[in-house]
C-alpha cells in the first residue's frame, strides 16, 4: 500500500494524475517555452526579419520533445502537427510575445509572479511528457528499459537536445552550448525522472504511476519555482552527483569542469600589442646608440 494512500491522498494523486492538460497546461507549457525563445540573444531581430525561421524556432521550441521522440521511434518527425488546435494556439502565443504592440503581452508574461505560475505548470506538463514517453516506450519495446528511458528523457527535455539544430533556423552556431555537454536542471531532471518511471513501469519501483506523477511534479514544480525566483541556473542534484562522480570516476563534477575551464590557453605565434611595441621601441633604442 502506498504512503499517500494511507494518508487518503492516494484519490488526489489518482485525480492529478488524469487531470486534461490542454488547453491550460499546455498554454502555459507554450507561453514559457516561447519567452525562452525571446530571451535568446538576436531571437527578436530574427522575427523581424525572418518571421517563418522565428516561428520554427518557436514550434521546435513548443513540440521539439514529440518531433525527436518520433523520429527515435521510426514515426513521422510531422505527426504532432496533426493537432490544429495545439498548433494554432503555440502560433497565437509566438506572434503576441514577439509582435505584440508595445510589447504589453511579452510585459504580462514575463511579470516575475506570473512567471512563476507558469513554470510551475509548465513542470506539471514536463513530468506528464515524461510518463508518457516512457509508456509509449514500453508498449513499442515491451523489454527495452533503456528505451524507455531514452524516449521519456527526450520527452522532457523538449528543444534542449536539439538546441544547435534550431540555433542554425535564427543563423547561429555555438557548439559549445550542446545540451549533452552542459546539462542544465530540466535535463538532468528529465533524465533522472525517465529512469524512475521506466522502473516503475518495469514493476521495480513500489509505487503507482499516478502517486510517481504527483510526487515528481510536486519536486519538479517547487525547484523550478524556486530557481526561477532566485534567477538561478544551478542545480540541486550538484553534491549527488559531484560525490557519485568522485566515487565511480575518480573526480568530482565540479572540479572536473573548472579544470576544463581553467585550462591554460595555447601560446598564440602572433605578437600581442604589448610584445609588438616593445619590440619597436628596443629597436629605436638600438639605433640611437
Amino acid at each position: 500500500m502506498d504512503v499517500l494512500e494511507v494518508l487518503n491522498l492516494g484519490d488526489v494523486a489518482q485525480t492529478f494524475s488524469k487531470m486534461g492538460m490542454f488547453p491550460v497546461f499546455d498554454l502555459a507549457y507554450y507561453i514559457v517555452s516561447i519567452l525562452y525563445l525571446k530571451y535568446e540573444p538576436g531571437s527578436v531581430e530574427v522575427a523581424r526579419k525572418s518571421p517563418v525561421a522565428s516561428w520554427l524556432c518557436a514550434m521546435l521550441y513548443c513540440f521539439g520533445s514529440y518531433i525527436l521522440a518520433d523520429v527515435l521511434l521510426g514515426g513521422c518527425p510531422l505527426d504532432y502537427f496533426q493537432y490544429n488546435s495545439h498548433i494554432l494556439l503555440a502560433s497565437a502565443i509566438w506572434y503576441l510575445v514577439f509582435f505584440c504592440p508595445l510589447n504589453l503581452f511579452y510585459k504580462c508574461v514575463a511579470f516575475l509572479p506570473v512567471k512563476l505560475v507558469l513554470v510551475a505548470l509548465k513542470e506539471v506538463v514536463r513530468t506528464r511528457k515524461i510518463a508518457a514517453g516512457v509508456h509509449h516506450a514500453h508498449h513499442a519495446y515491451h523489454n527495452g528499459f533503456l528505451i524507455m528511458v531514452i524516449i521519456g528523457y527526450v520527452k522532457g527535455s523538449g528543444v534542449a537536445l536539439i538546441s544547435n539544430f534550431e540555433q542554425l533556423l535564427r543563423g547561429v552556431w555555438r557548439p559549445e552550448t550542446n545540451e549533452i555537454l552542459n546539462m542544465s536542471f530540466p535535463t538532468k531532471a528529465s533524465l533522472y525522472g525517465a529512469i524512475l518511471f521506466t522502473l516503475q513501469e518495469a514493476h521495480l519501483l513500489p509505487v503507482s504511476k499516478s502517486t510517481l506523477i504527483c510526487l515528481f511534479t510536486v519536486f519538479m514544480a517547487t525547484t523550478k519555482v524556486i530557481l526561477t525566483a532566485r534567477h538561478s541556473h544551478g542545480s540541486p542534484f550538484v553534491l549527488i552527483e559531484s560525490w557519485v562522480c568522485h566515487l565511480l570516476f575518480g573526480s568530482p563534477l565540479g572540479g572536473g569542469e573548472e579544470e576544463h575551464h581553467a585550462a591554460p590557453a595555447p601560446v598564440s605565434p602572433v605578437k600581442t600589442k604589448e610584445e609588438f611595441g616593445e619590440g619597436t621601441r628596443k629597436r629605436k633604442s638600438k639605433k640611437a646608440e
